[in-house]
C-alpha cells in the first residue's frame, strides 16, 4: 500500500509538471491556492501576517533605515569616488571589478542583504560601471551582515559568539573565492568603459529629504517580501504534506527533525532556517556546516528582494541562484576547513570556561581584523606575480 501510495504521488506530479509548462499558470494556480487557504483560515494568516511585520520592525527595521539614510546621503556628496580612491586599488583588481565596485562590496561586508545588490544598481544607473561589471558585482557584493552573523546566529542562537566569528570568515571567504573563479566577461569594454563622473551641488536639507524618501521606498518594499514570506513560512510549516514529507525524511535520513525542518525552511528564509539548525540535538560544527550554507545560500526570500532590484535591469535570475548556491558549499567547505583549524576550535570549545573567554576574546577580534585586511593584499599580489 505505502509503495502504490509513492507511485500516485509521483505520476501526480509528473501530470501537473506536464499540464503546467506555462510559467504563468503555476504562477496563477499556486496564487489561487493562497488565496482559497487565505479565506479559509482567515485568522491562522492574519496572525502569520502580523508576526512577519512585528519581526521587520523590530529586527530589520532598526537597522535598515539608518544604514539607508547614510548611505544615500554619502552617494549624494560622491562618496563613491572617494571609497574608489581609498579602497578601489585593494578590493577591486583581484576581483576584476572597477574601482567604483568597492562602495557596494563595502556596504554588502558592513550592512548585508540586500544593500549590495541595491547599491550595485545604482552604481549601474548613475553610469559609474558597465552591464557586464553590474552582472559580476551582483553575484559577489551579496552577503549577510556581520551584525546578524555574530550577533543574532552566533550569540543569541548558538548561544557562542565565536562561532558567528567562524561562520562570518567563511561567509567573507567563500565570497571572495566566488569573485575570483567566475569568468570575466567583456574584457575589453570592461577596460575602456569610462564612468560618468557626476558631482552633486544639492545641499544638505534636499540630500537629506531625498535620501529619506528613498529609505522609506526601499524599506516599505523589504517589508513587503518579510510579511509574504513570513506568511508562506506560516501555511508551509503547518501543512500536512510538508509535515509528512519531513517525518519521511527524518525516518530515512535518520536525524534531528529541528535539523532536516531548519535546512528545507532556511531555503525558503534563512532566519527561520538557522534557528531550527541552531536548536537542533547535533553537535556543534554540523550546525556551523549547515548554517553556513543557509547564510551564504541567503535563501529565496533575500534572493527575491535582491531581484526586486535587479529586475528591471536584465540580470539572469537563475545564473544568481546557481551562484549562490555554489556559494553555500563553498562556505560549507571553508568553514569545514577553519574548524579543523587549532585556534578556531579552541576558542570554540573554550566558551564554556568564562575566564578563558575573557582571555581570548580580544585576542580573536585582532586576528580576524587582521586577516581580513590582509587577505585582499596577498590574493593581489598573487595576481600581479602571475601577469610578470
Amino acid at each position: 500500500m505505502p509503495l502504490f501510495f509513492y507511485i500516485m504521488l509521483f505520476l501526480i506530479f509528473i501530470l501537473l509538471f506536464k499540464l503546467f509548462k506555462n510559467e504563468n499558470i503555476i504562477i496563477a494556480f499556486l496564487c489561487s491556492i493562497l488565496i482559497i487557504y487565505i479565506i479559509i483560515a482567515p485568522r491562522f494568516c492574519i496572525e502569520a501576517t502580523l508576526s512577519g511585520a512585528k519581526l521587520f520592525f523590530y529586527k530589520v527595521f532598526p537597522s535598515l533605515f539608518p544604514f539607508l539614510i547614510l548611505t544615500n546621503i554619502i552617494i549624494n556628496y560622491g562618496g563613491v569616488h572617494v571609497y574608489s580612491k581609498i579602497f578601489g586599488k585593494i578590493l577591486c583588481p583581484p576581483l576584476k571589478l572597477k574601482k567604483e565596485c568597492s562602495f557596494p562590496l563595502i556596504i554588502s561586508a558592513l550592512c548585508g542583504y540586500p544593500l549590495g545588490a541595491k547599491y550595485s544598481c545604482d552604481l549601474y544607473q548613475n553610469g559609474d560601471i558597465n552591464f557586464p561589471t553590474l552582472e559580476r558585482l551582483i553575484n559577489i557584493a551579496s552577503n549577510a551582515g556581520p551584525l546578524f552573523i555574530i550577533g543574532s546566529v552566533g550569540t543569541s542562537m548558538l548561544g557562542n559568539p565565536y562561532a558567528g566569528y567562524v561562520l562570518l570568515l567563511s561567509n567573507y571567504i567563500s565570497c571572495i573565492i566566488v569573485g575570483l573563479i567566475l569568468p570575466s566577461r567583456n574584457t575589453k569594454m570592461y577596460r575602456n568603459f569610462k564612468g560618468n563622473l557626476k558631482t552633486s551641488n544639492k545641499n544638505i536639507g534636499e540630500s537629506l529629504k531625498n535620501s529619506i524618501e528613498g529609505a522609506i521606498k526601499t524599506c516599505i518594499g523589504v517589508a513587503g517580501f518579510v510579511i509574504l514570506f513570513s506568511l508562506l513560512l506560516s501555511i508551509l510549516k503547518n501543512n500536512f504534506l510538508f509535515k509528512f514529507i519531513l517525518n519521511k525524511l527524518c525516518i530515512f535520513f535518520n536525524a534531528d527533525k529541528n535539523l532536516i525542518e531548519g535546512f528545507l525552511l532556511g531555503l525558503v528564509e534563512m532566519t527561520n532556517g538557522c534557528y531550527l539548525i541552531s536548536t537542533s540535538s547535533i553537535d556543534i560544527s554540523k550546525k556551523l556546516i549547515l548554517i553556513s550554507f543557509l547564510l551564504a545560500f541567503s535563501g529565496f526570500s533575500i534572493i527575491s528582494q535582491v531581484y526586486s532590484f535587479t529586475y528591471k535591469h536584465g540580470i539572469n535570475i537563475k545564473r544568481y541562484i546557481k551562484i549562490k548556491f555554489m556559494q553555500g558549499l563553498i562556505a560549507s567547505i571553508t568553514c569545514i576547513v577553519l574548524y579543523r583549524i587549532p585556534i578556531f576550535s579552541m576558542y570554540l570549545d573554550a566558551f564554556t570556561d568564562k575566564n578563558t573567554y575573557l582571555i581570548l576574546s580580544n585576542n580573536l577580534l585582532f586576528i580576524f581584523i587582521l586577516f581580513l585586511l590582509i587577505i585582499p593584499l596577498i590574493i593581489y599580489y598573487i595576481k600581479s606575480l602571475n601577469k610578470i
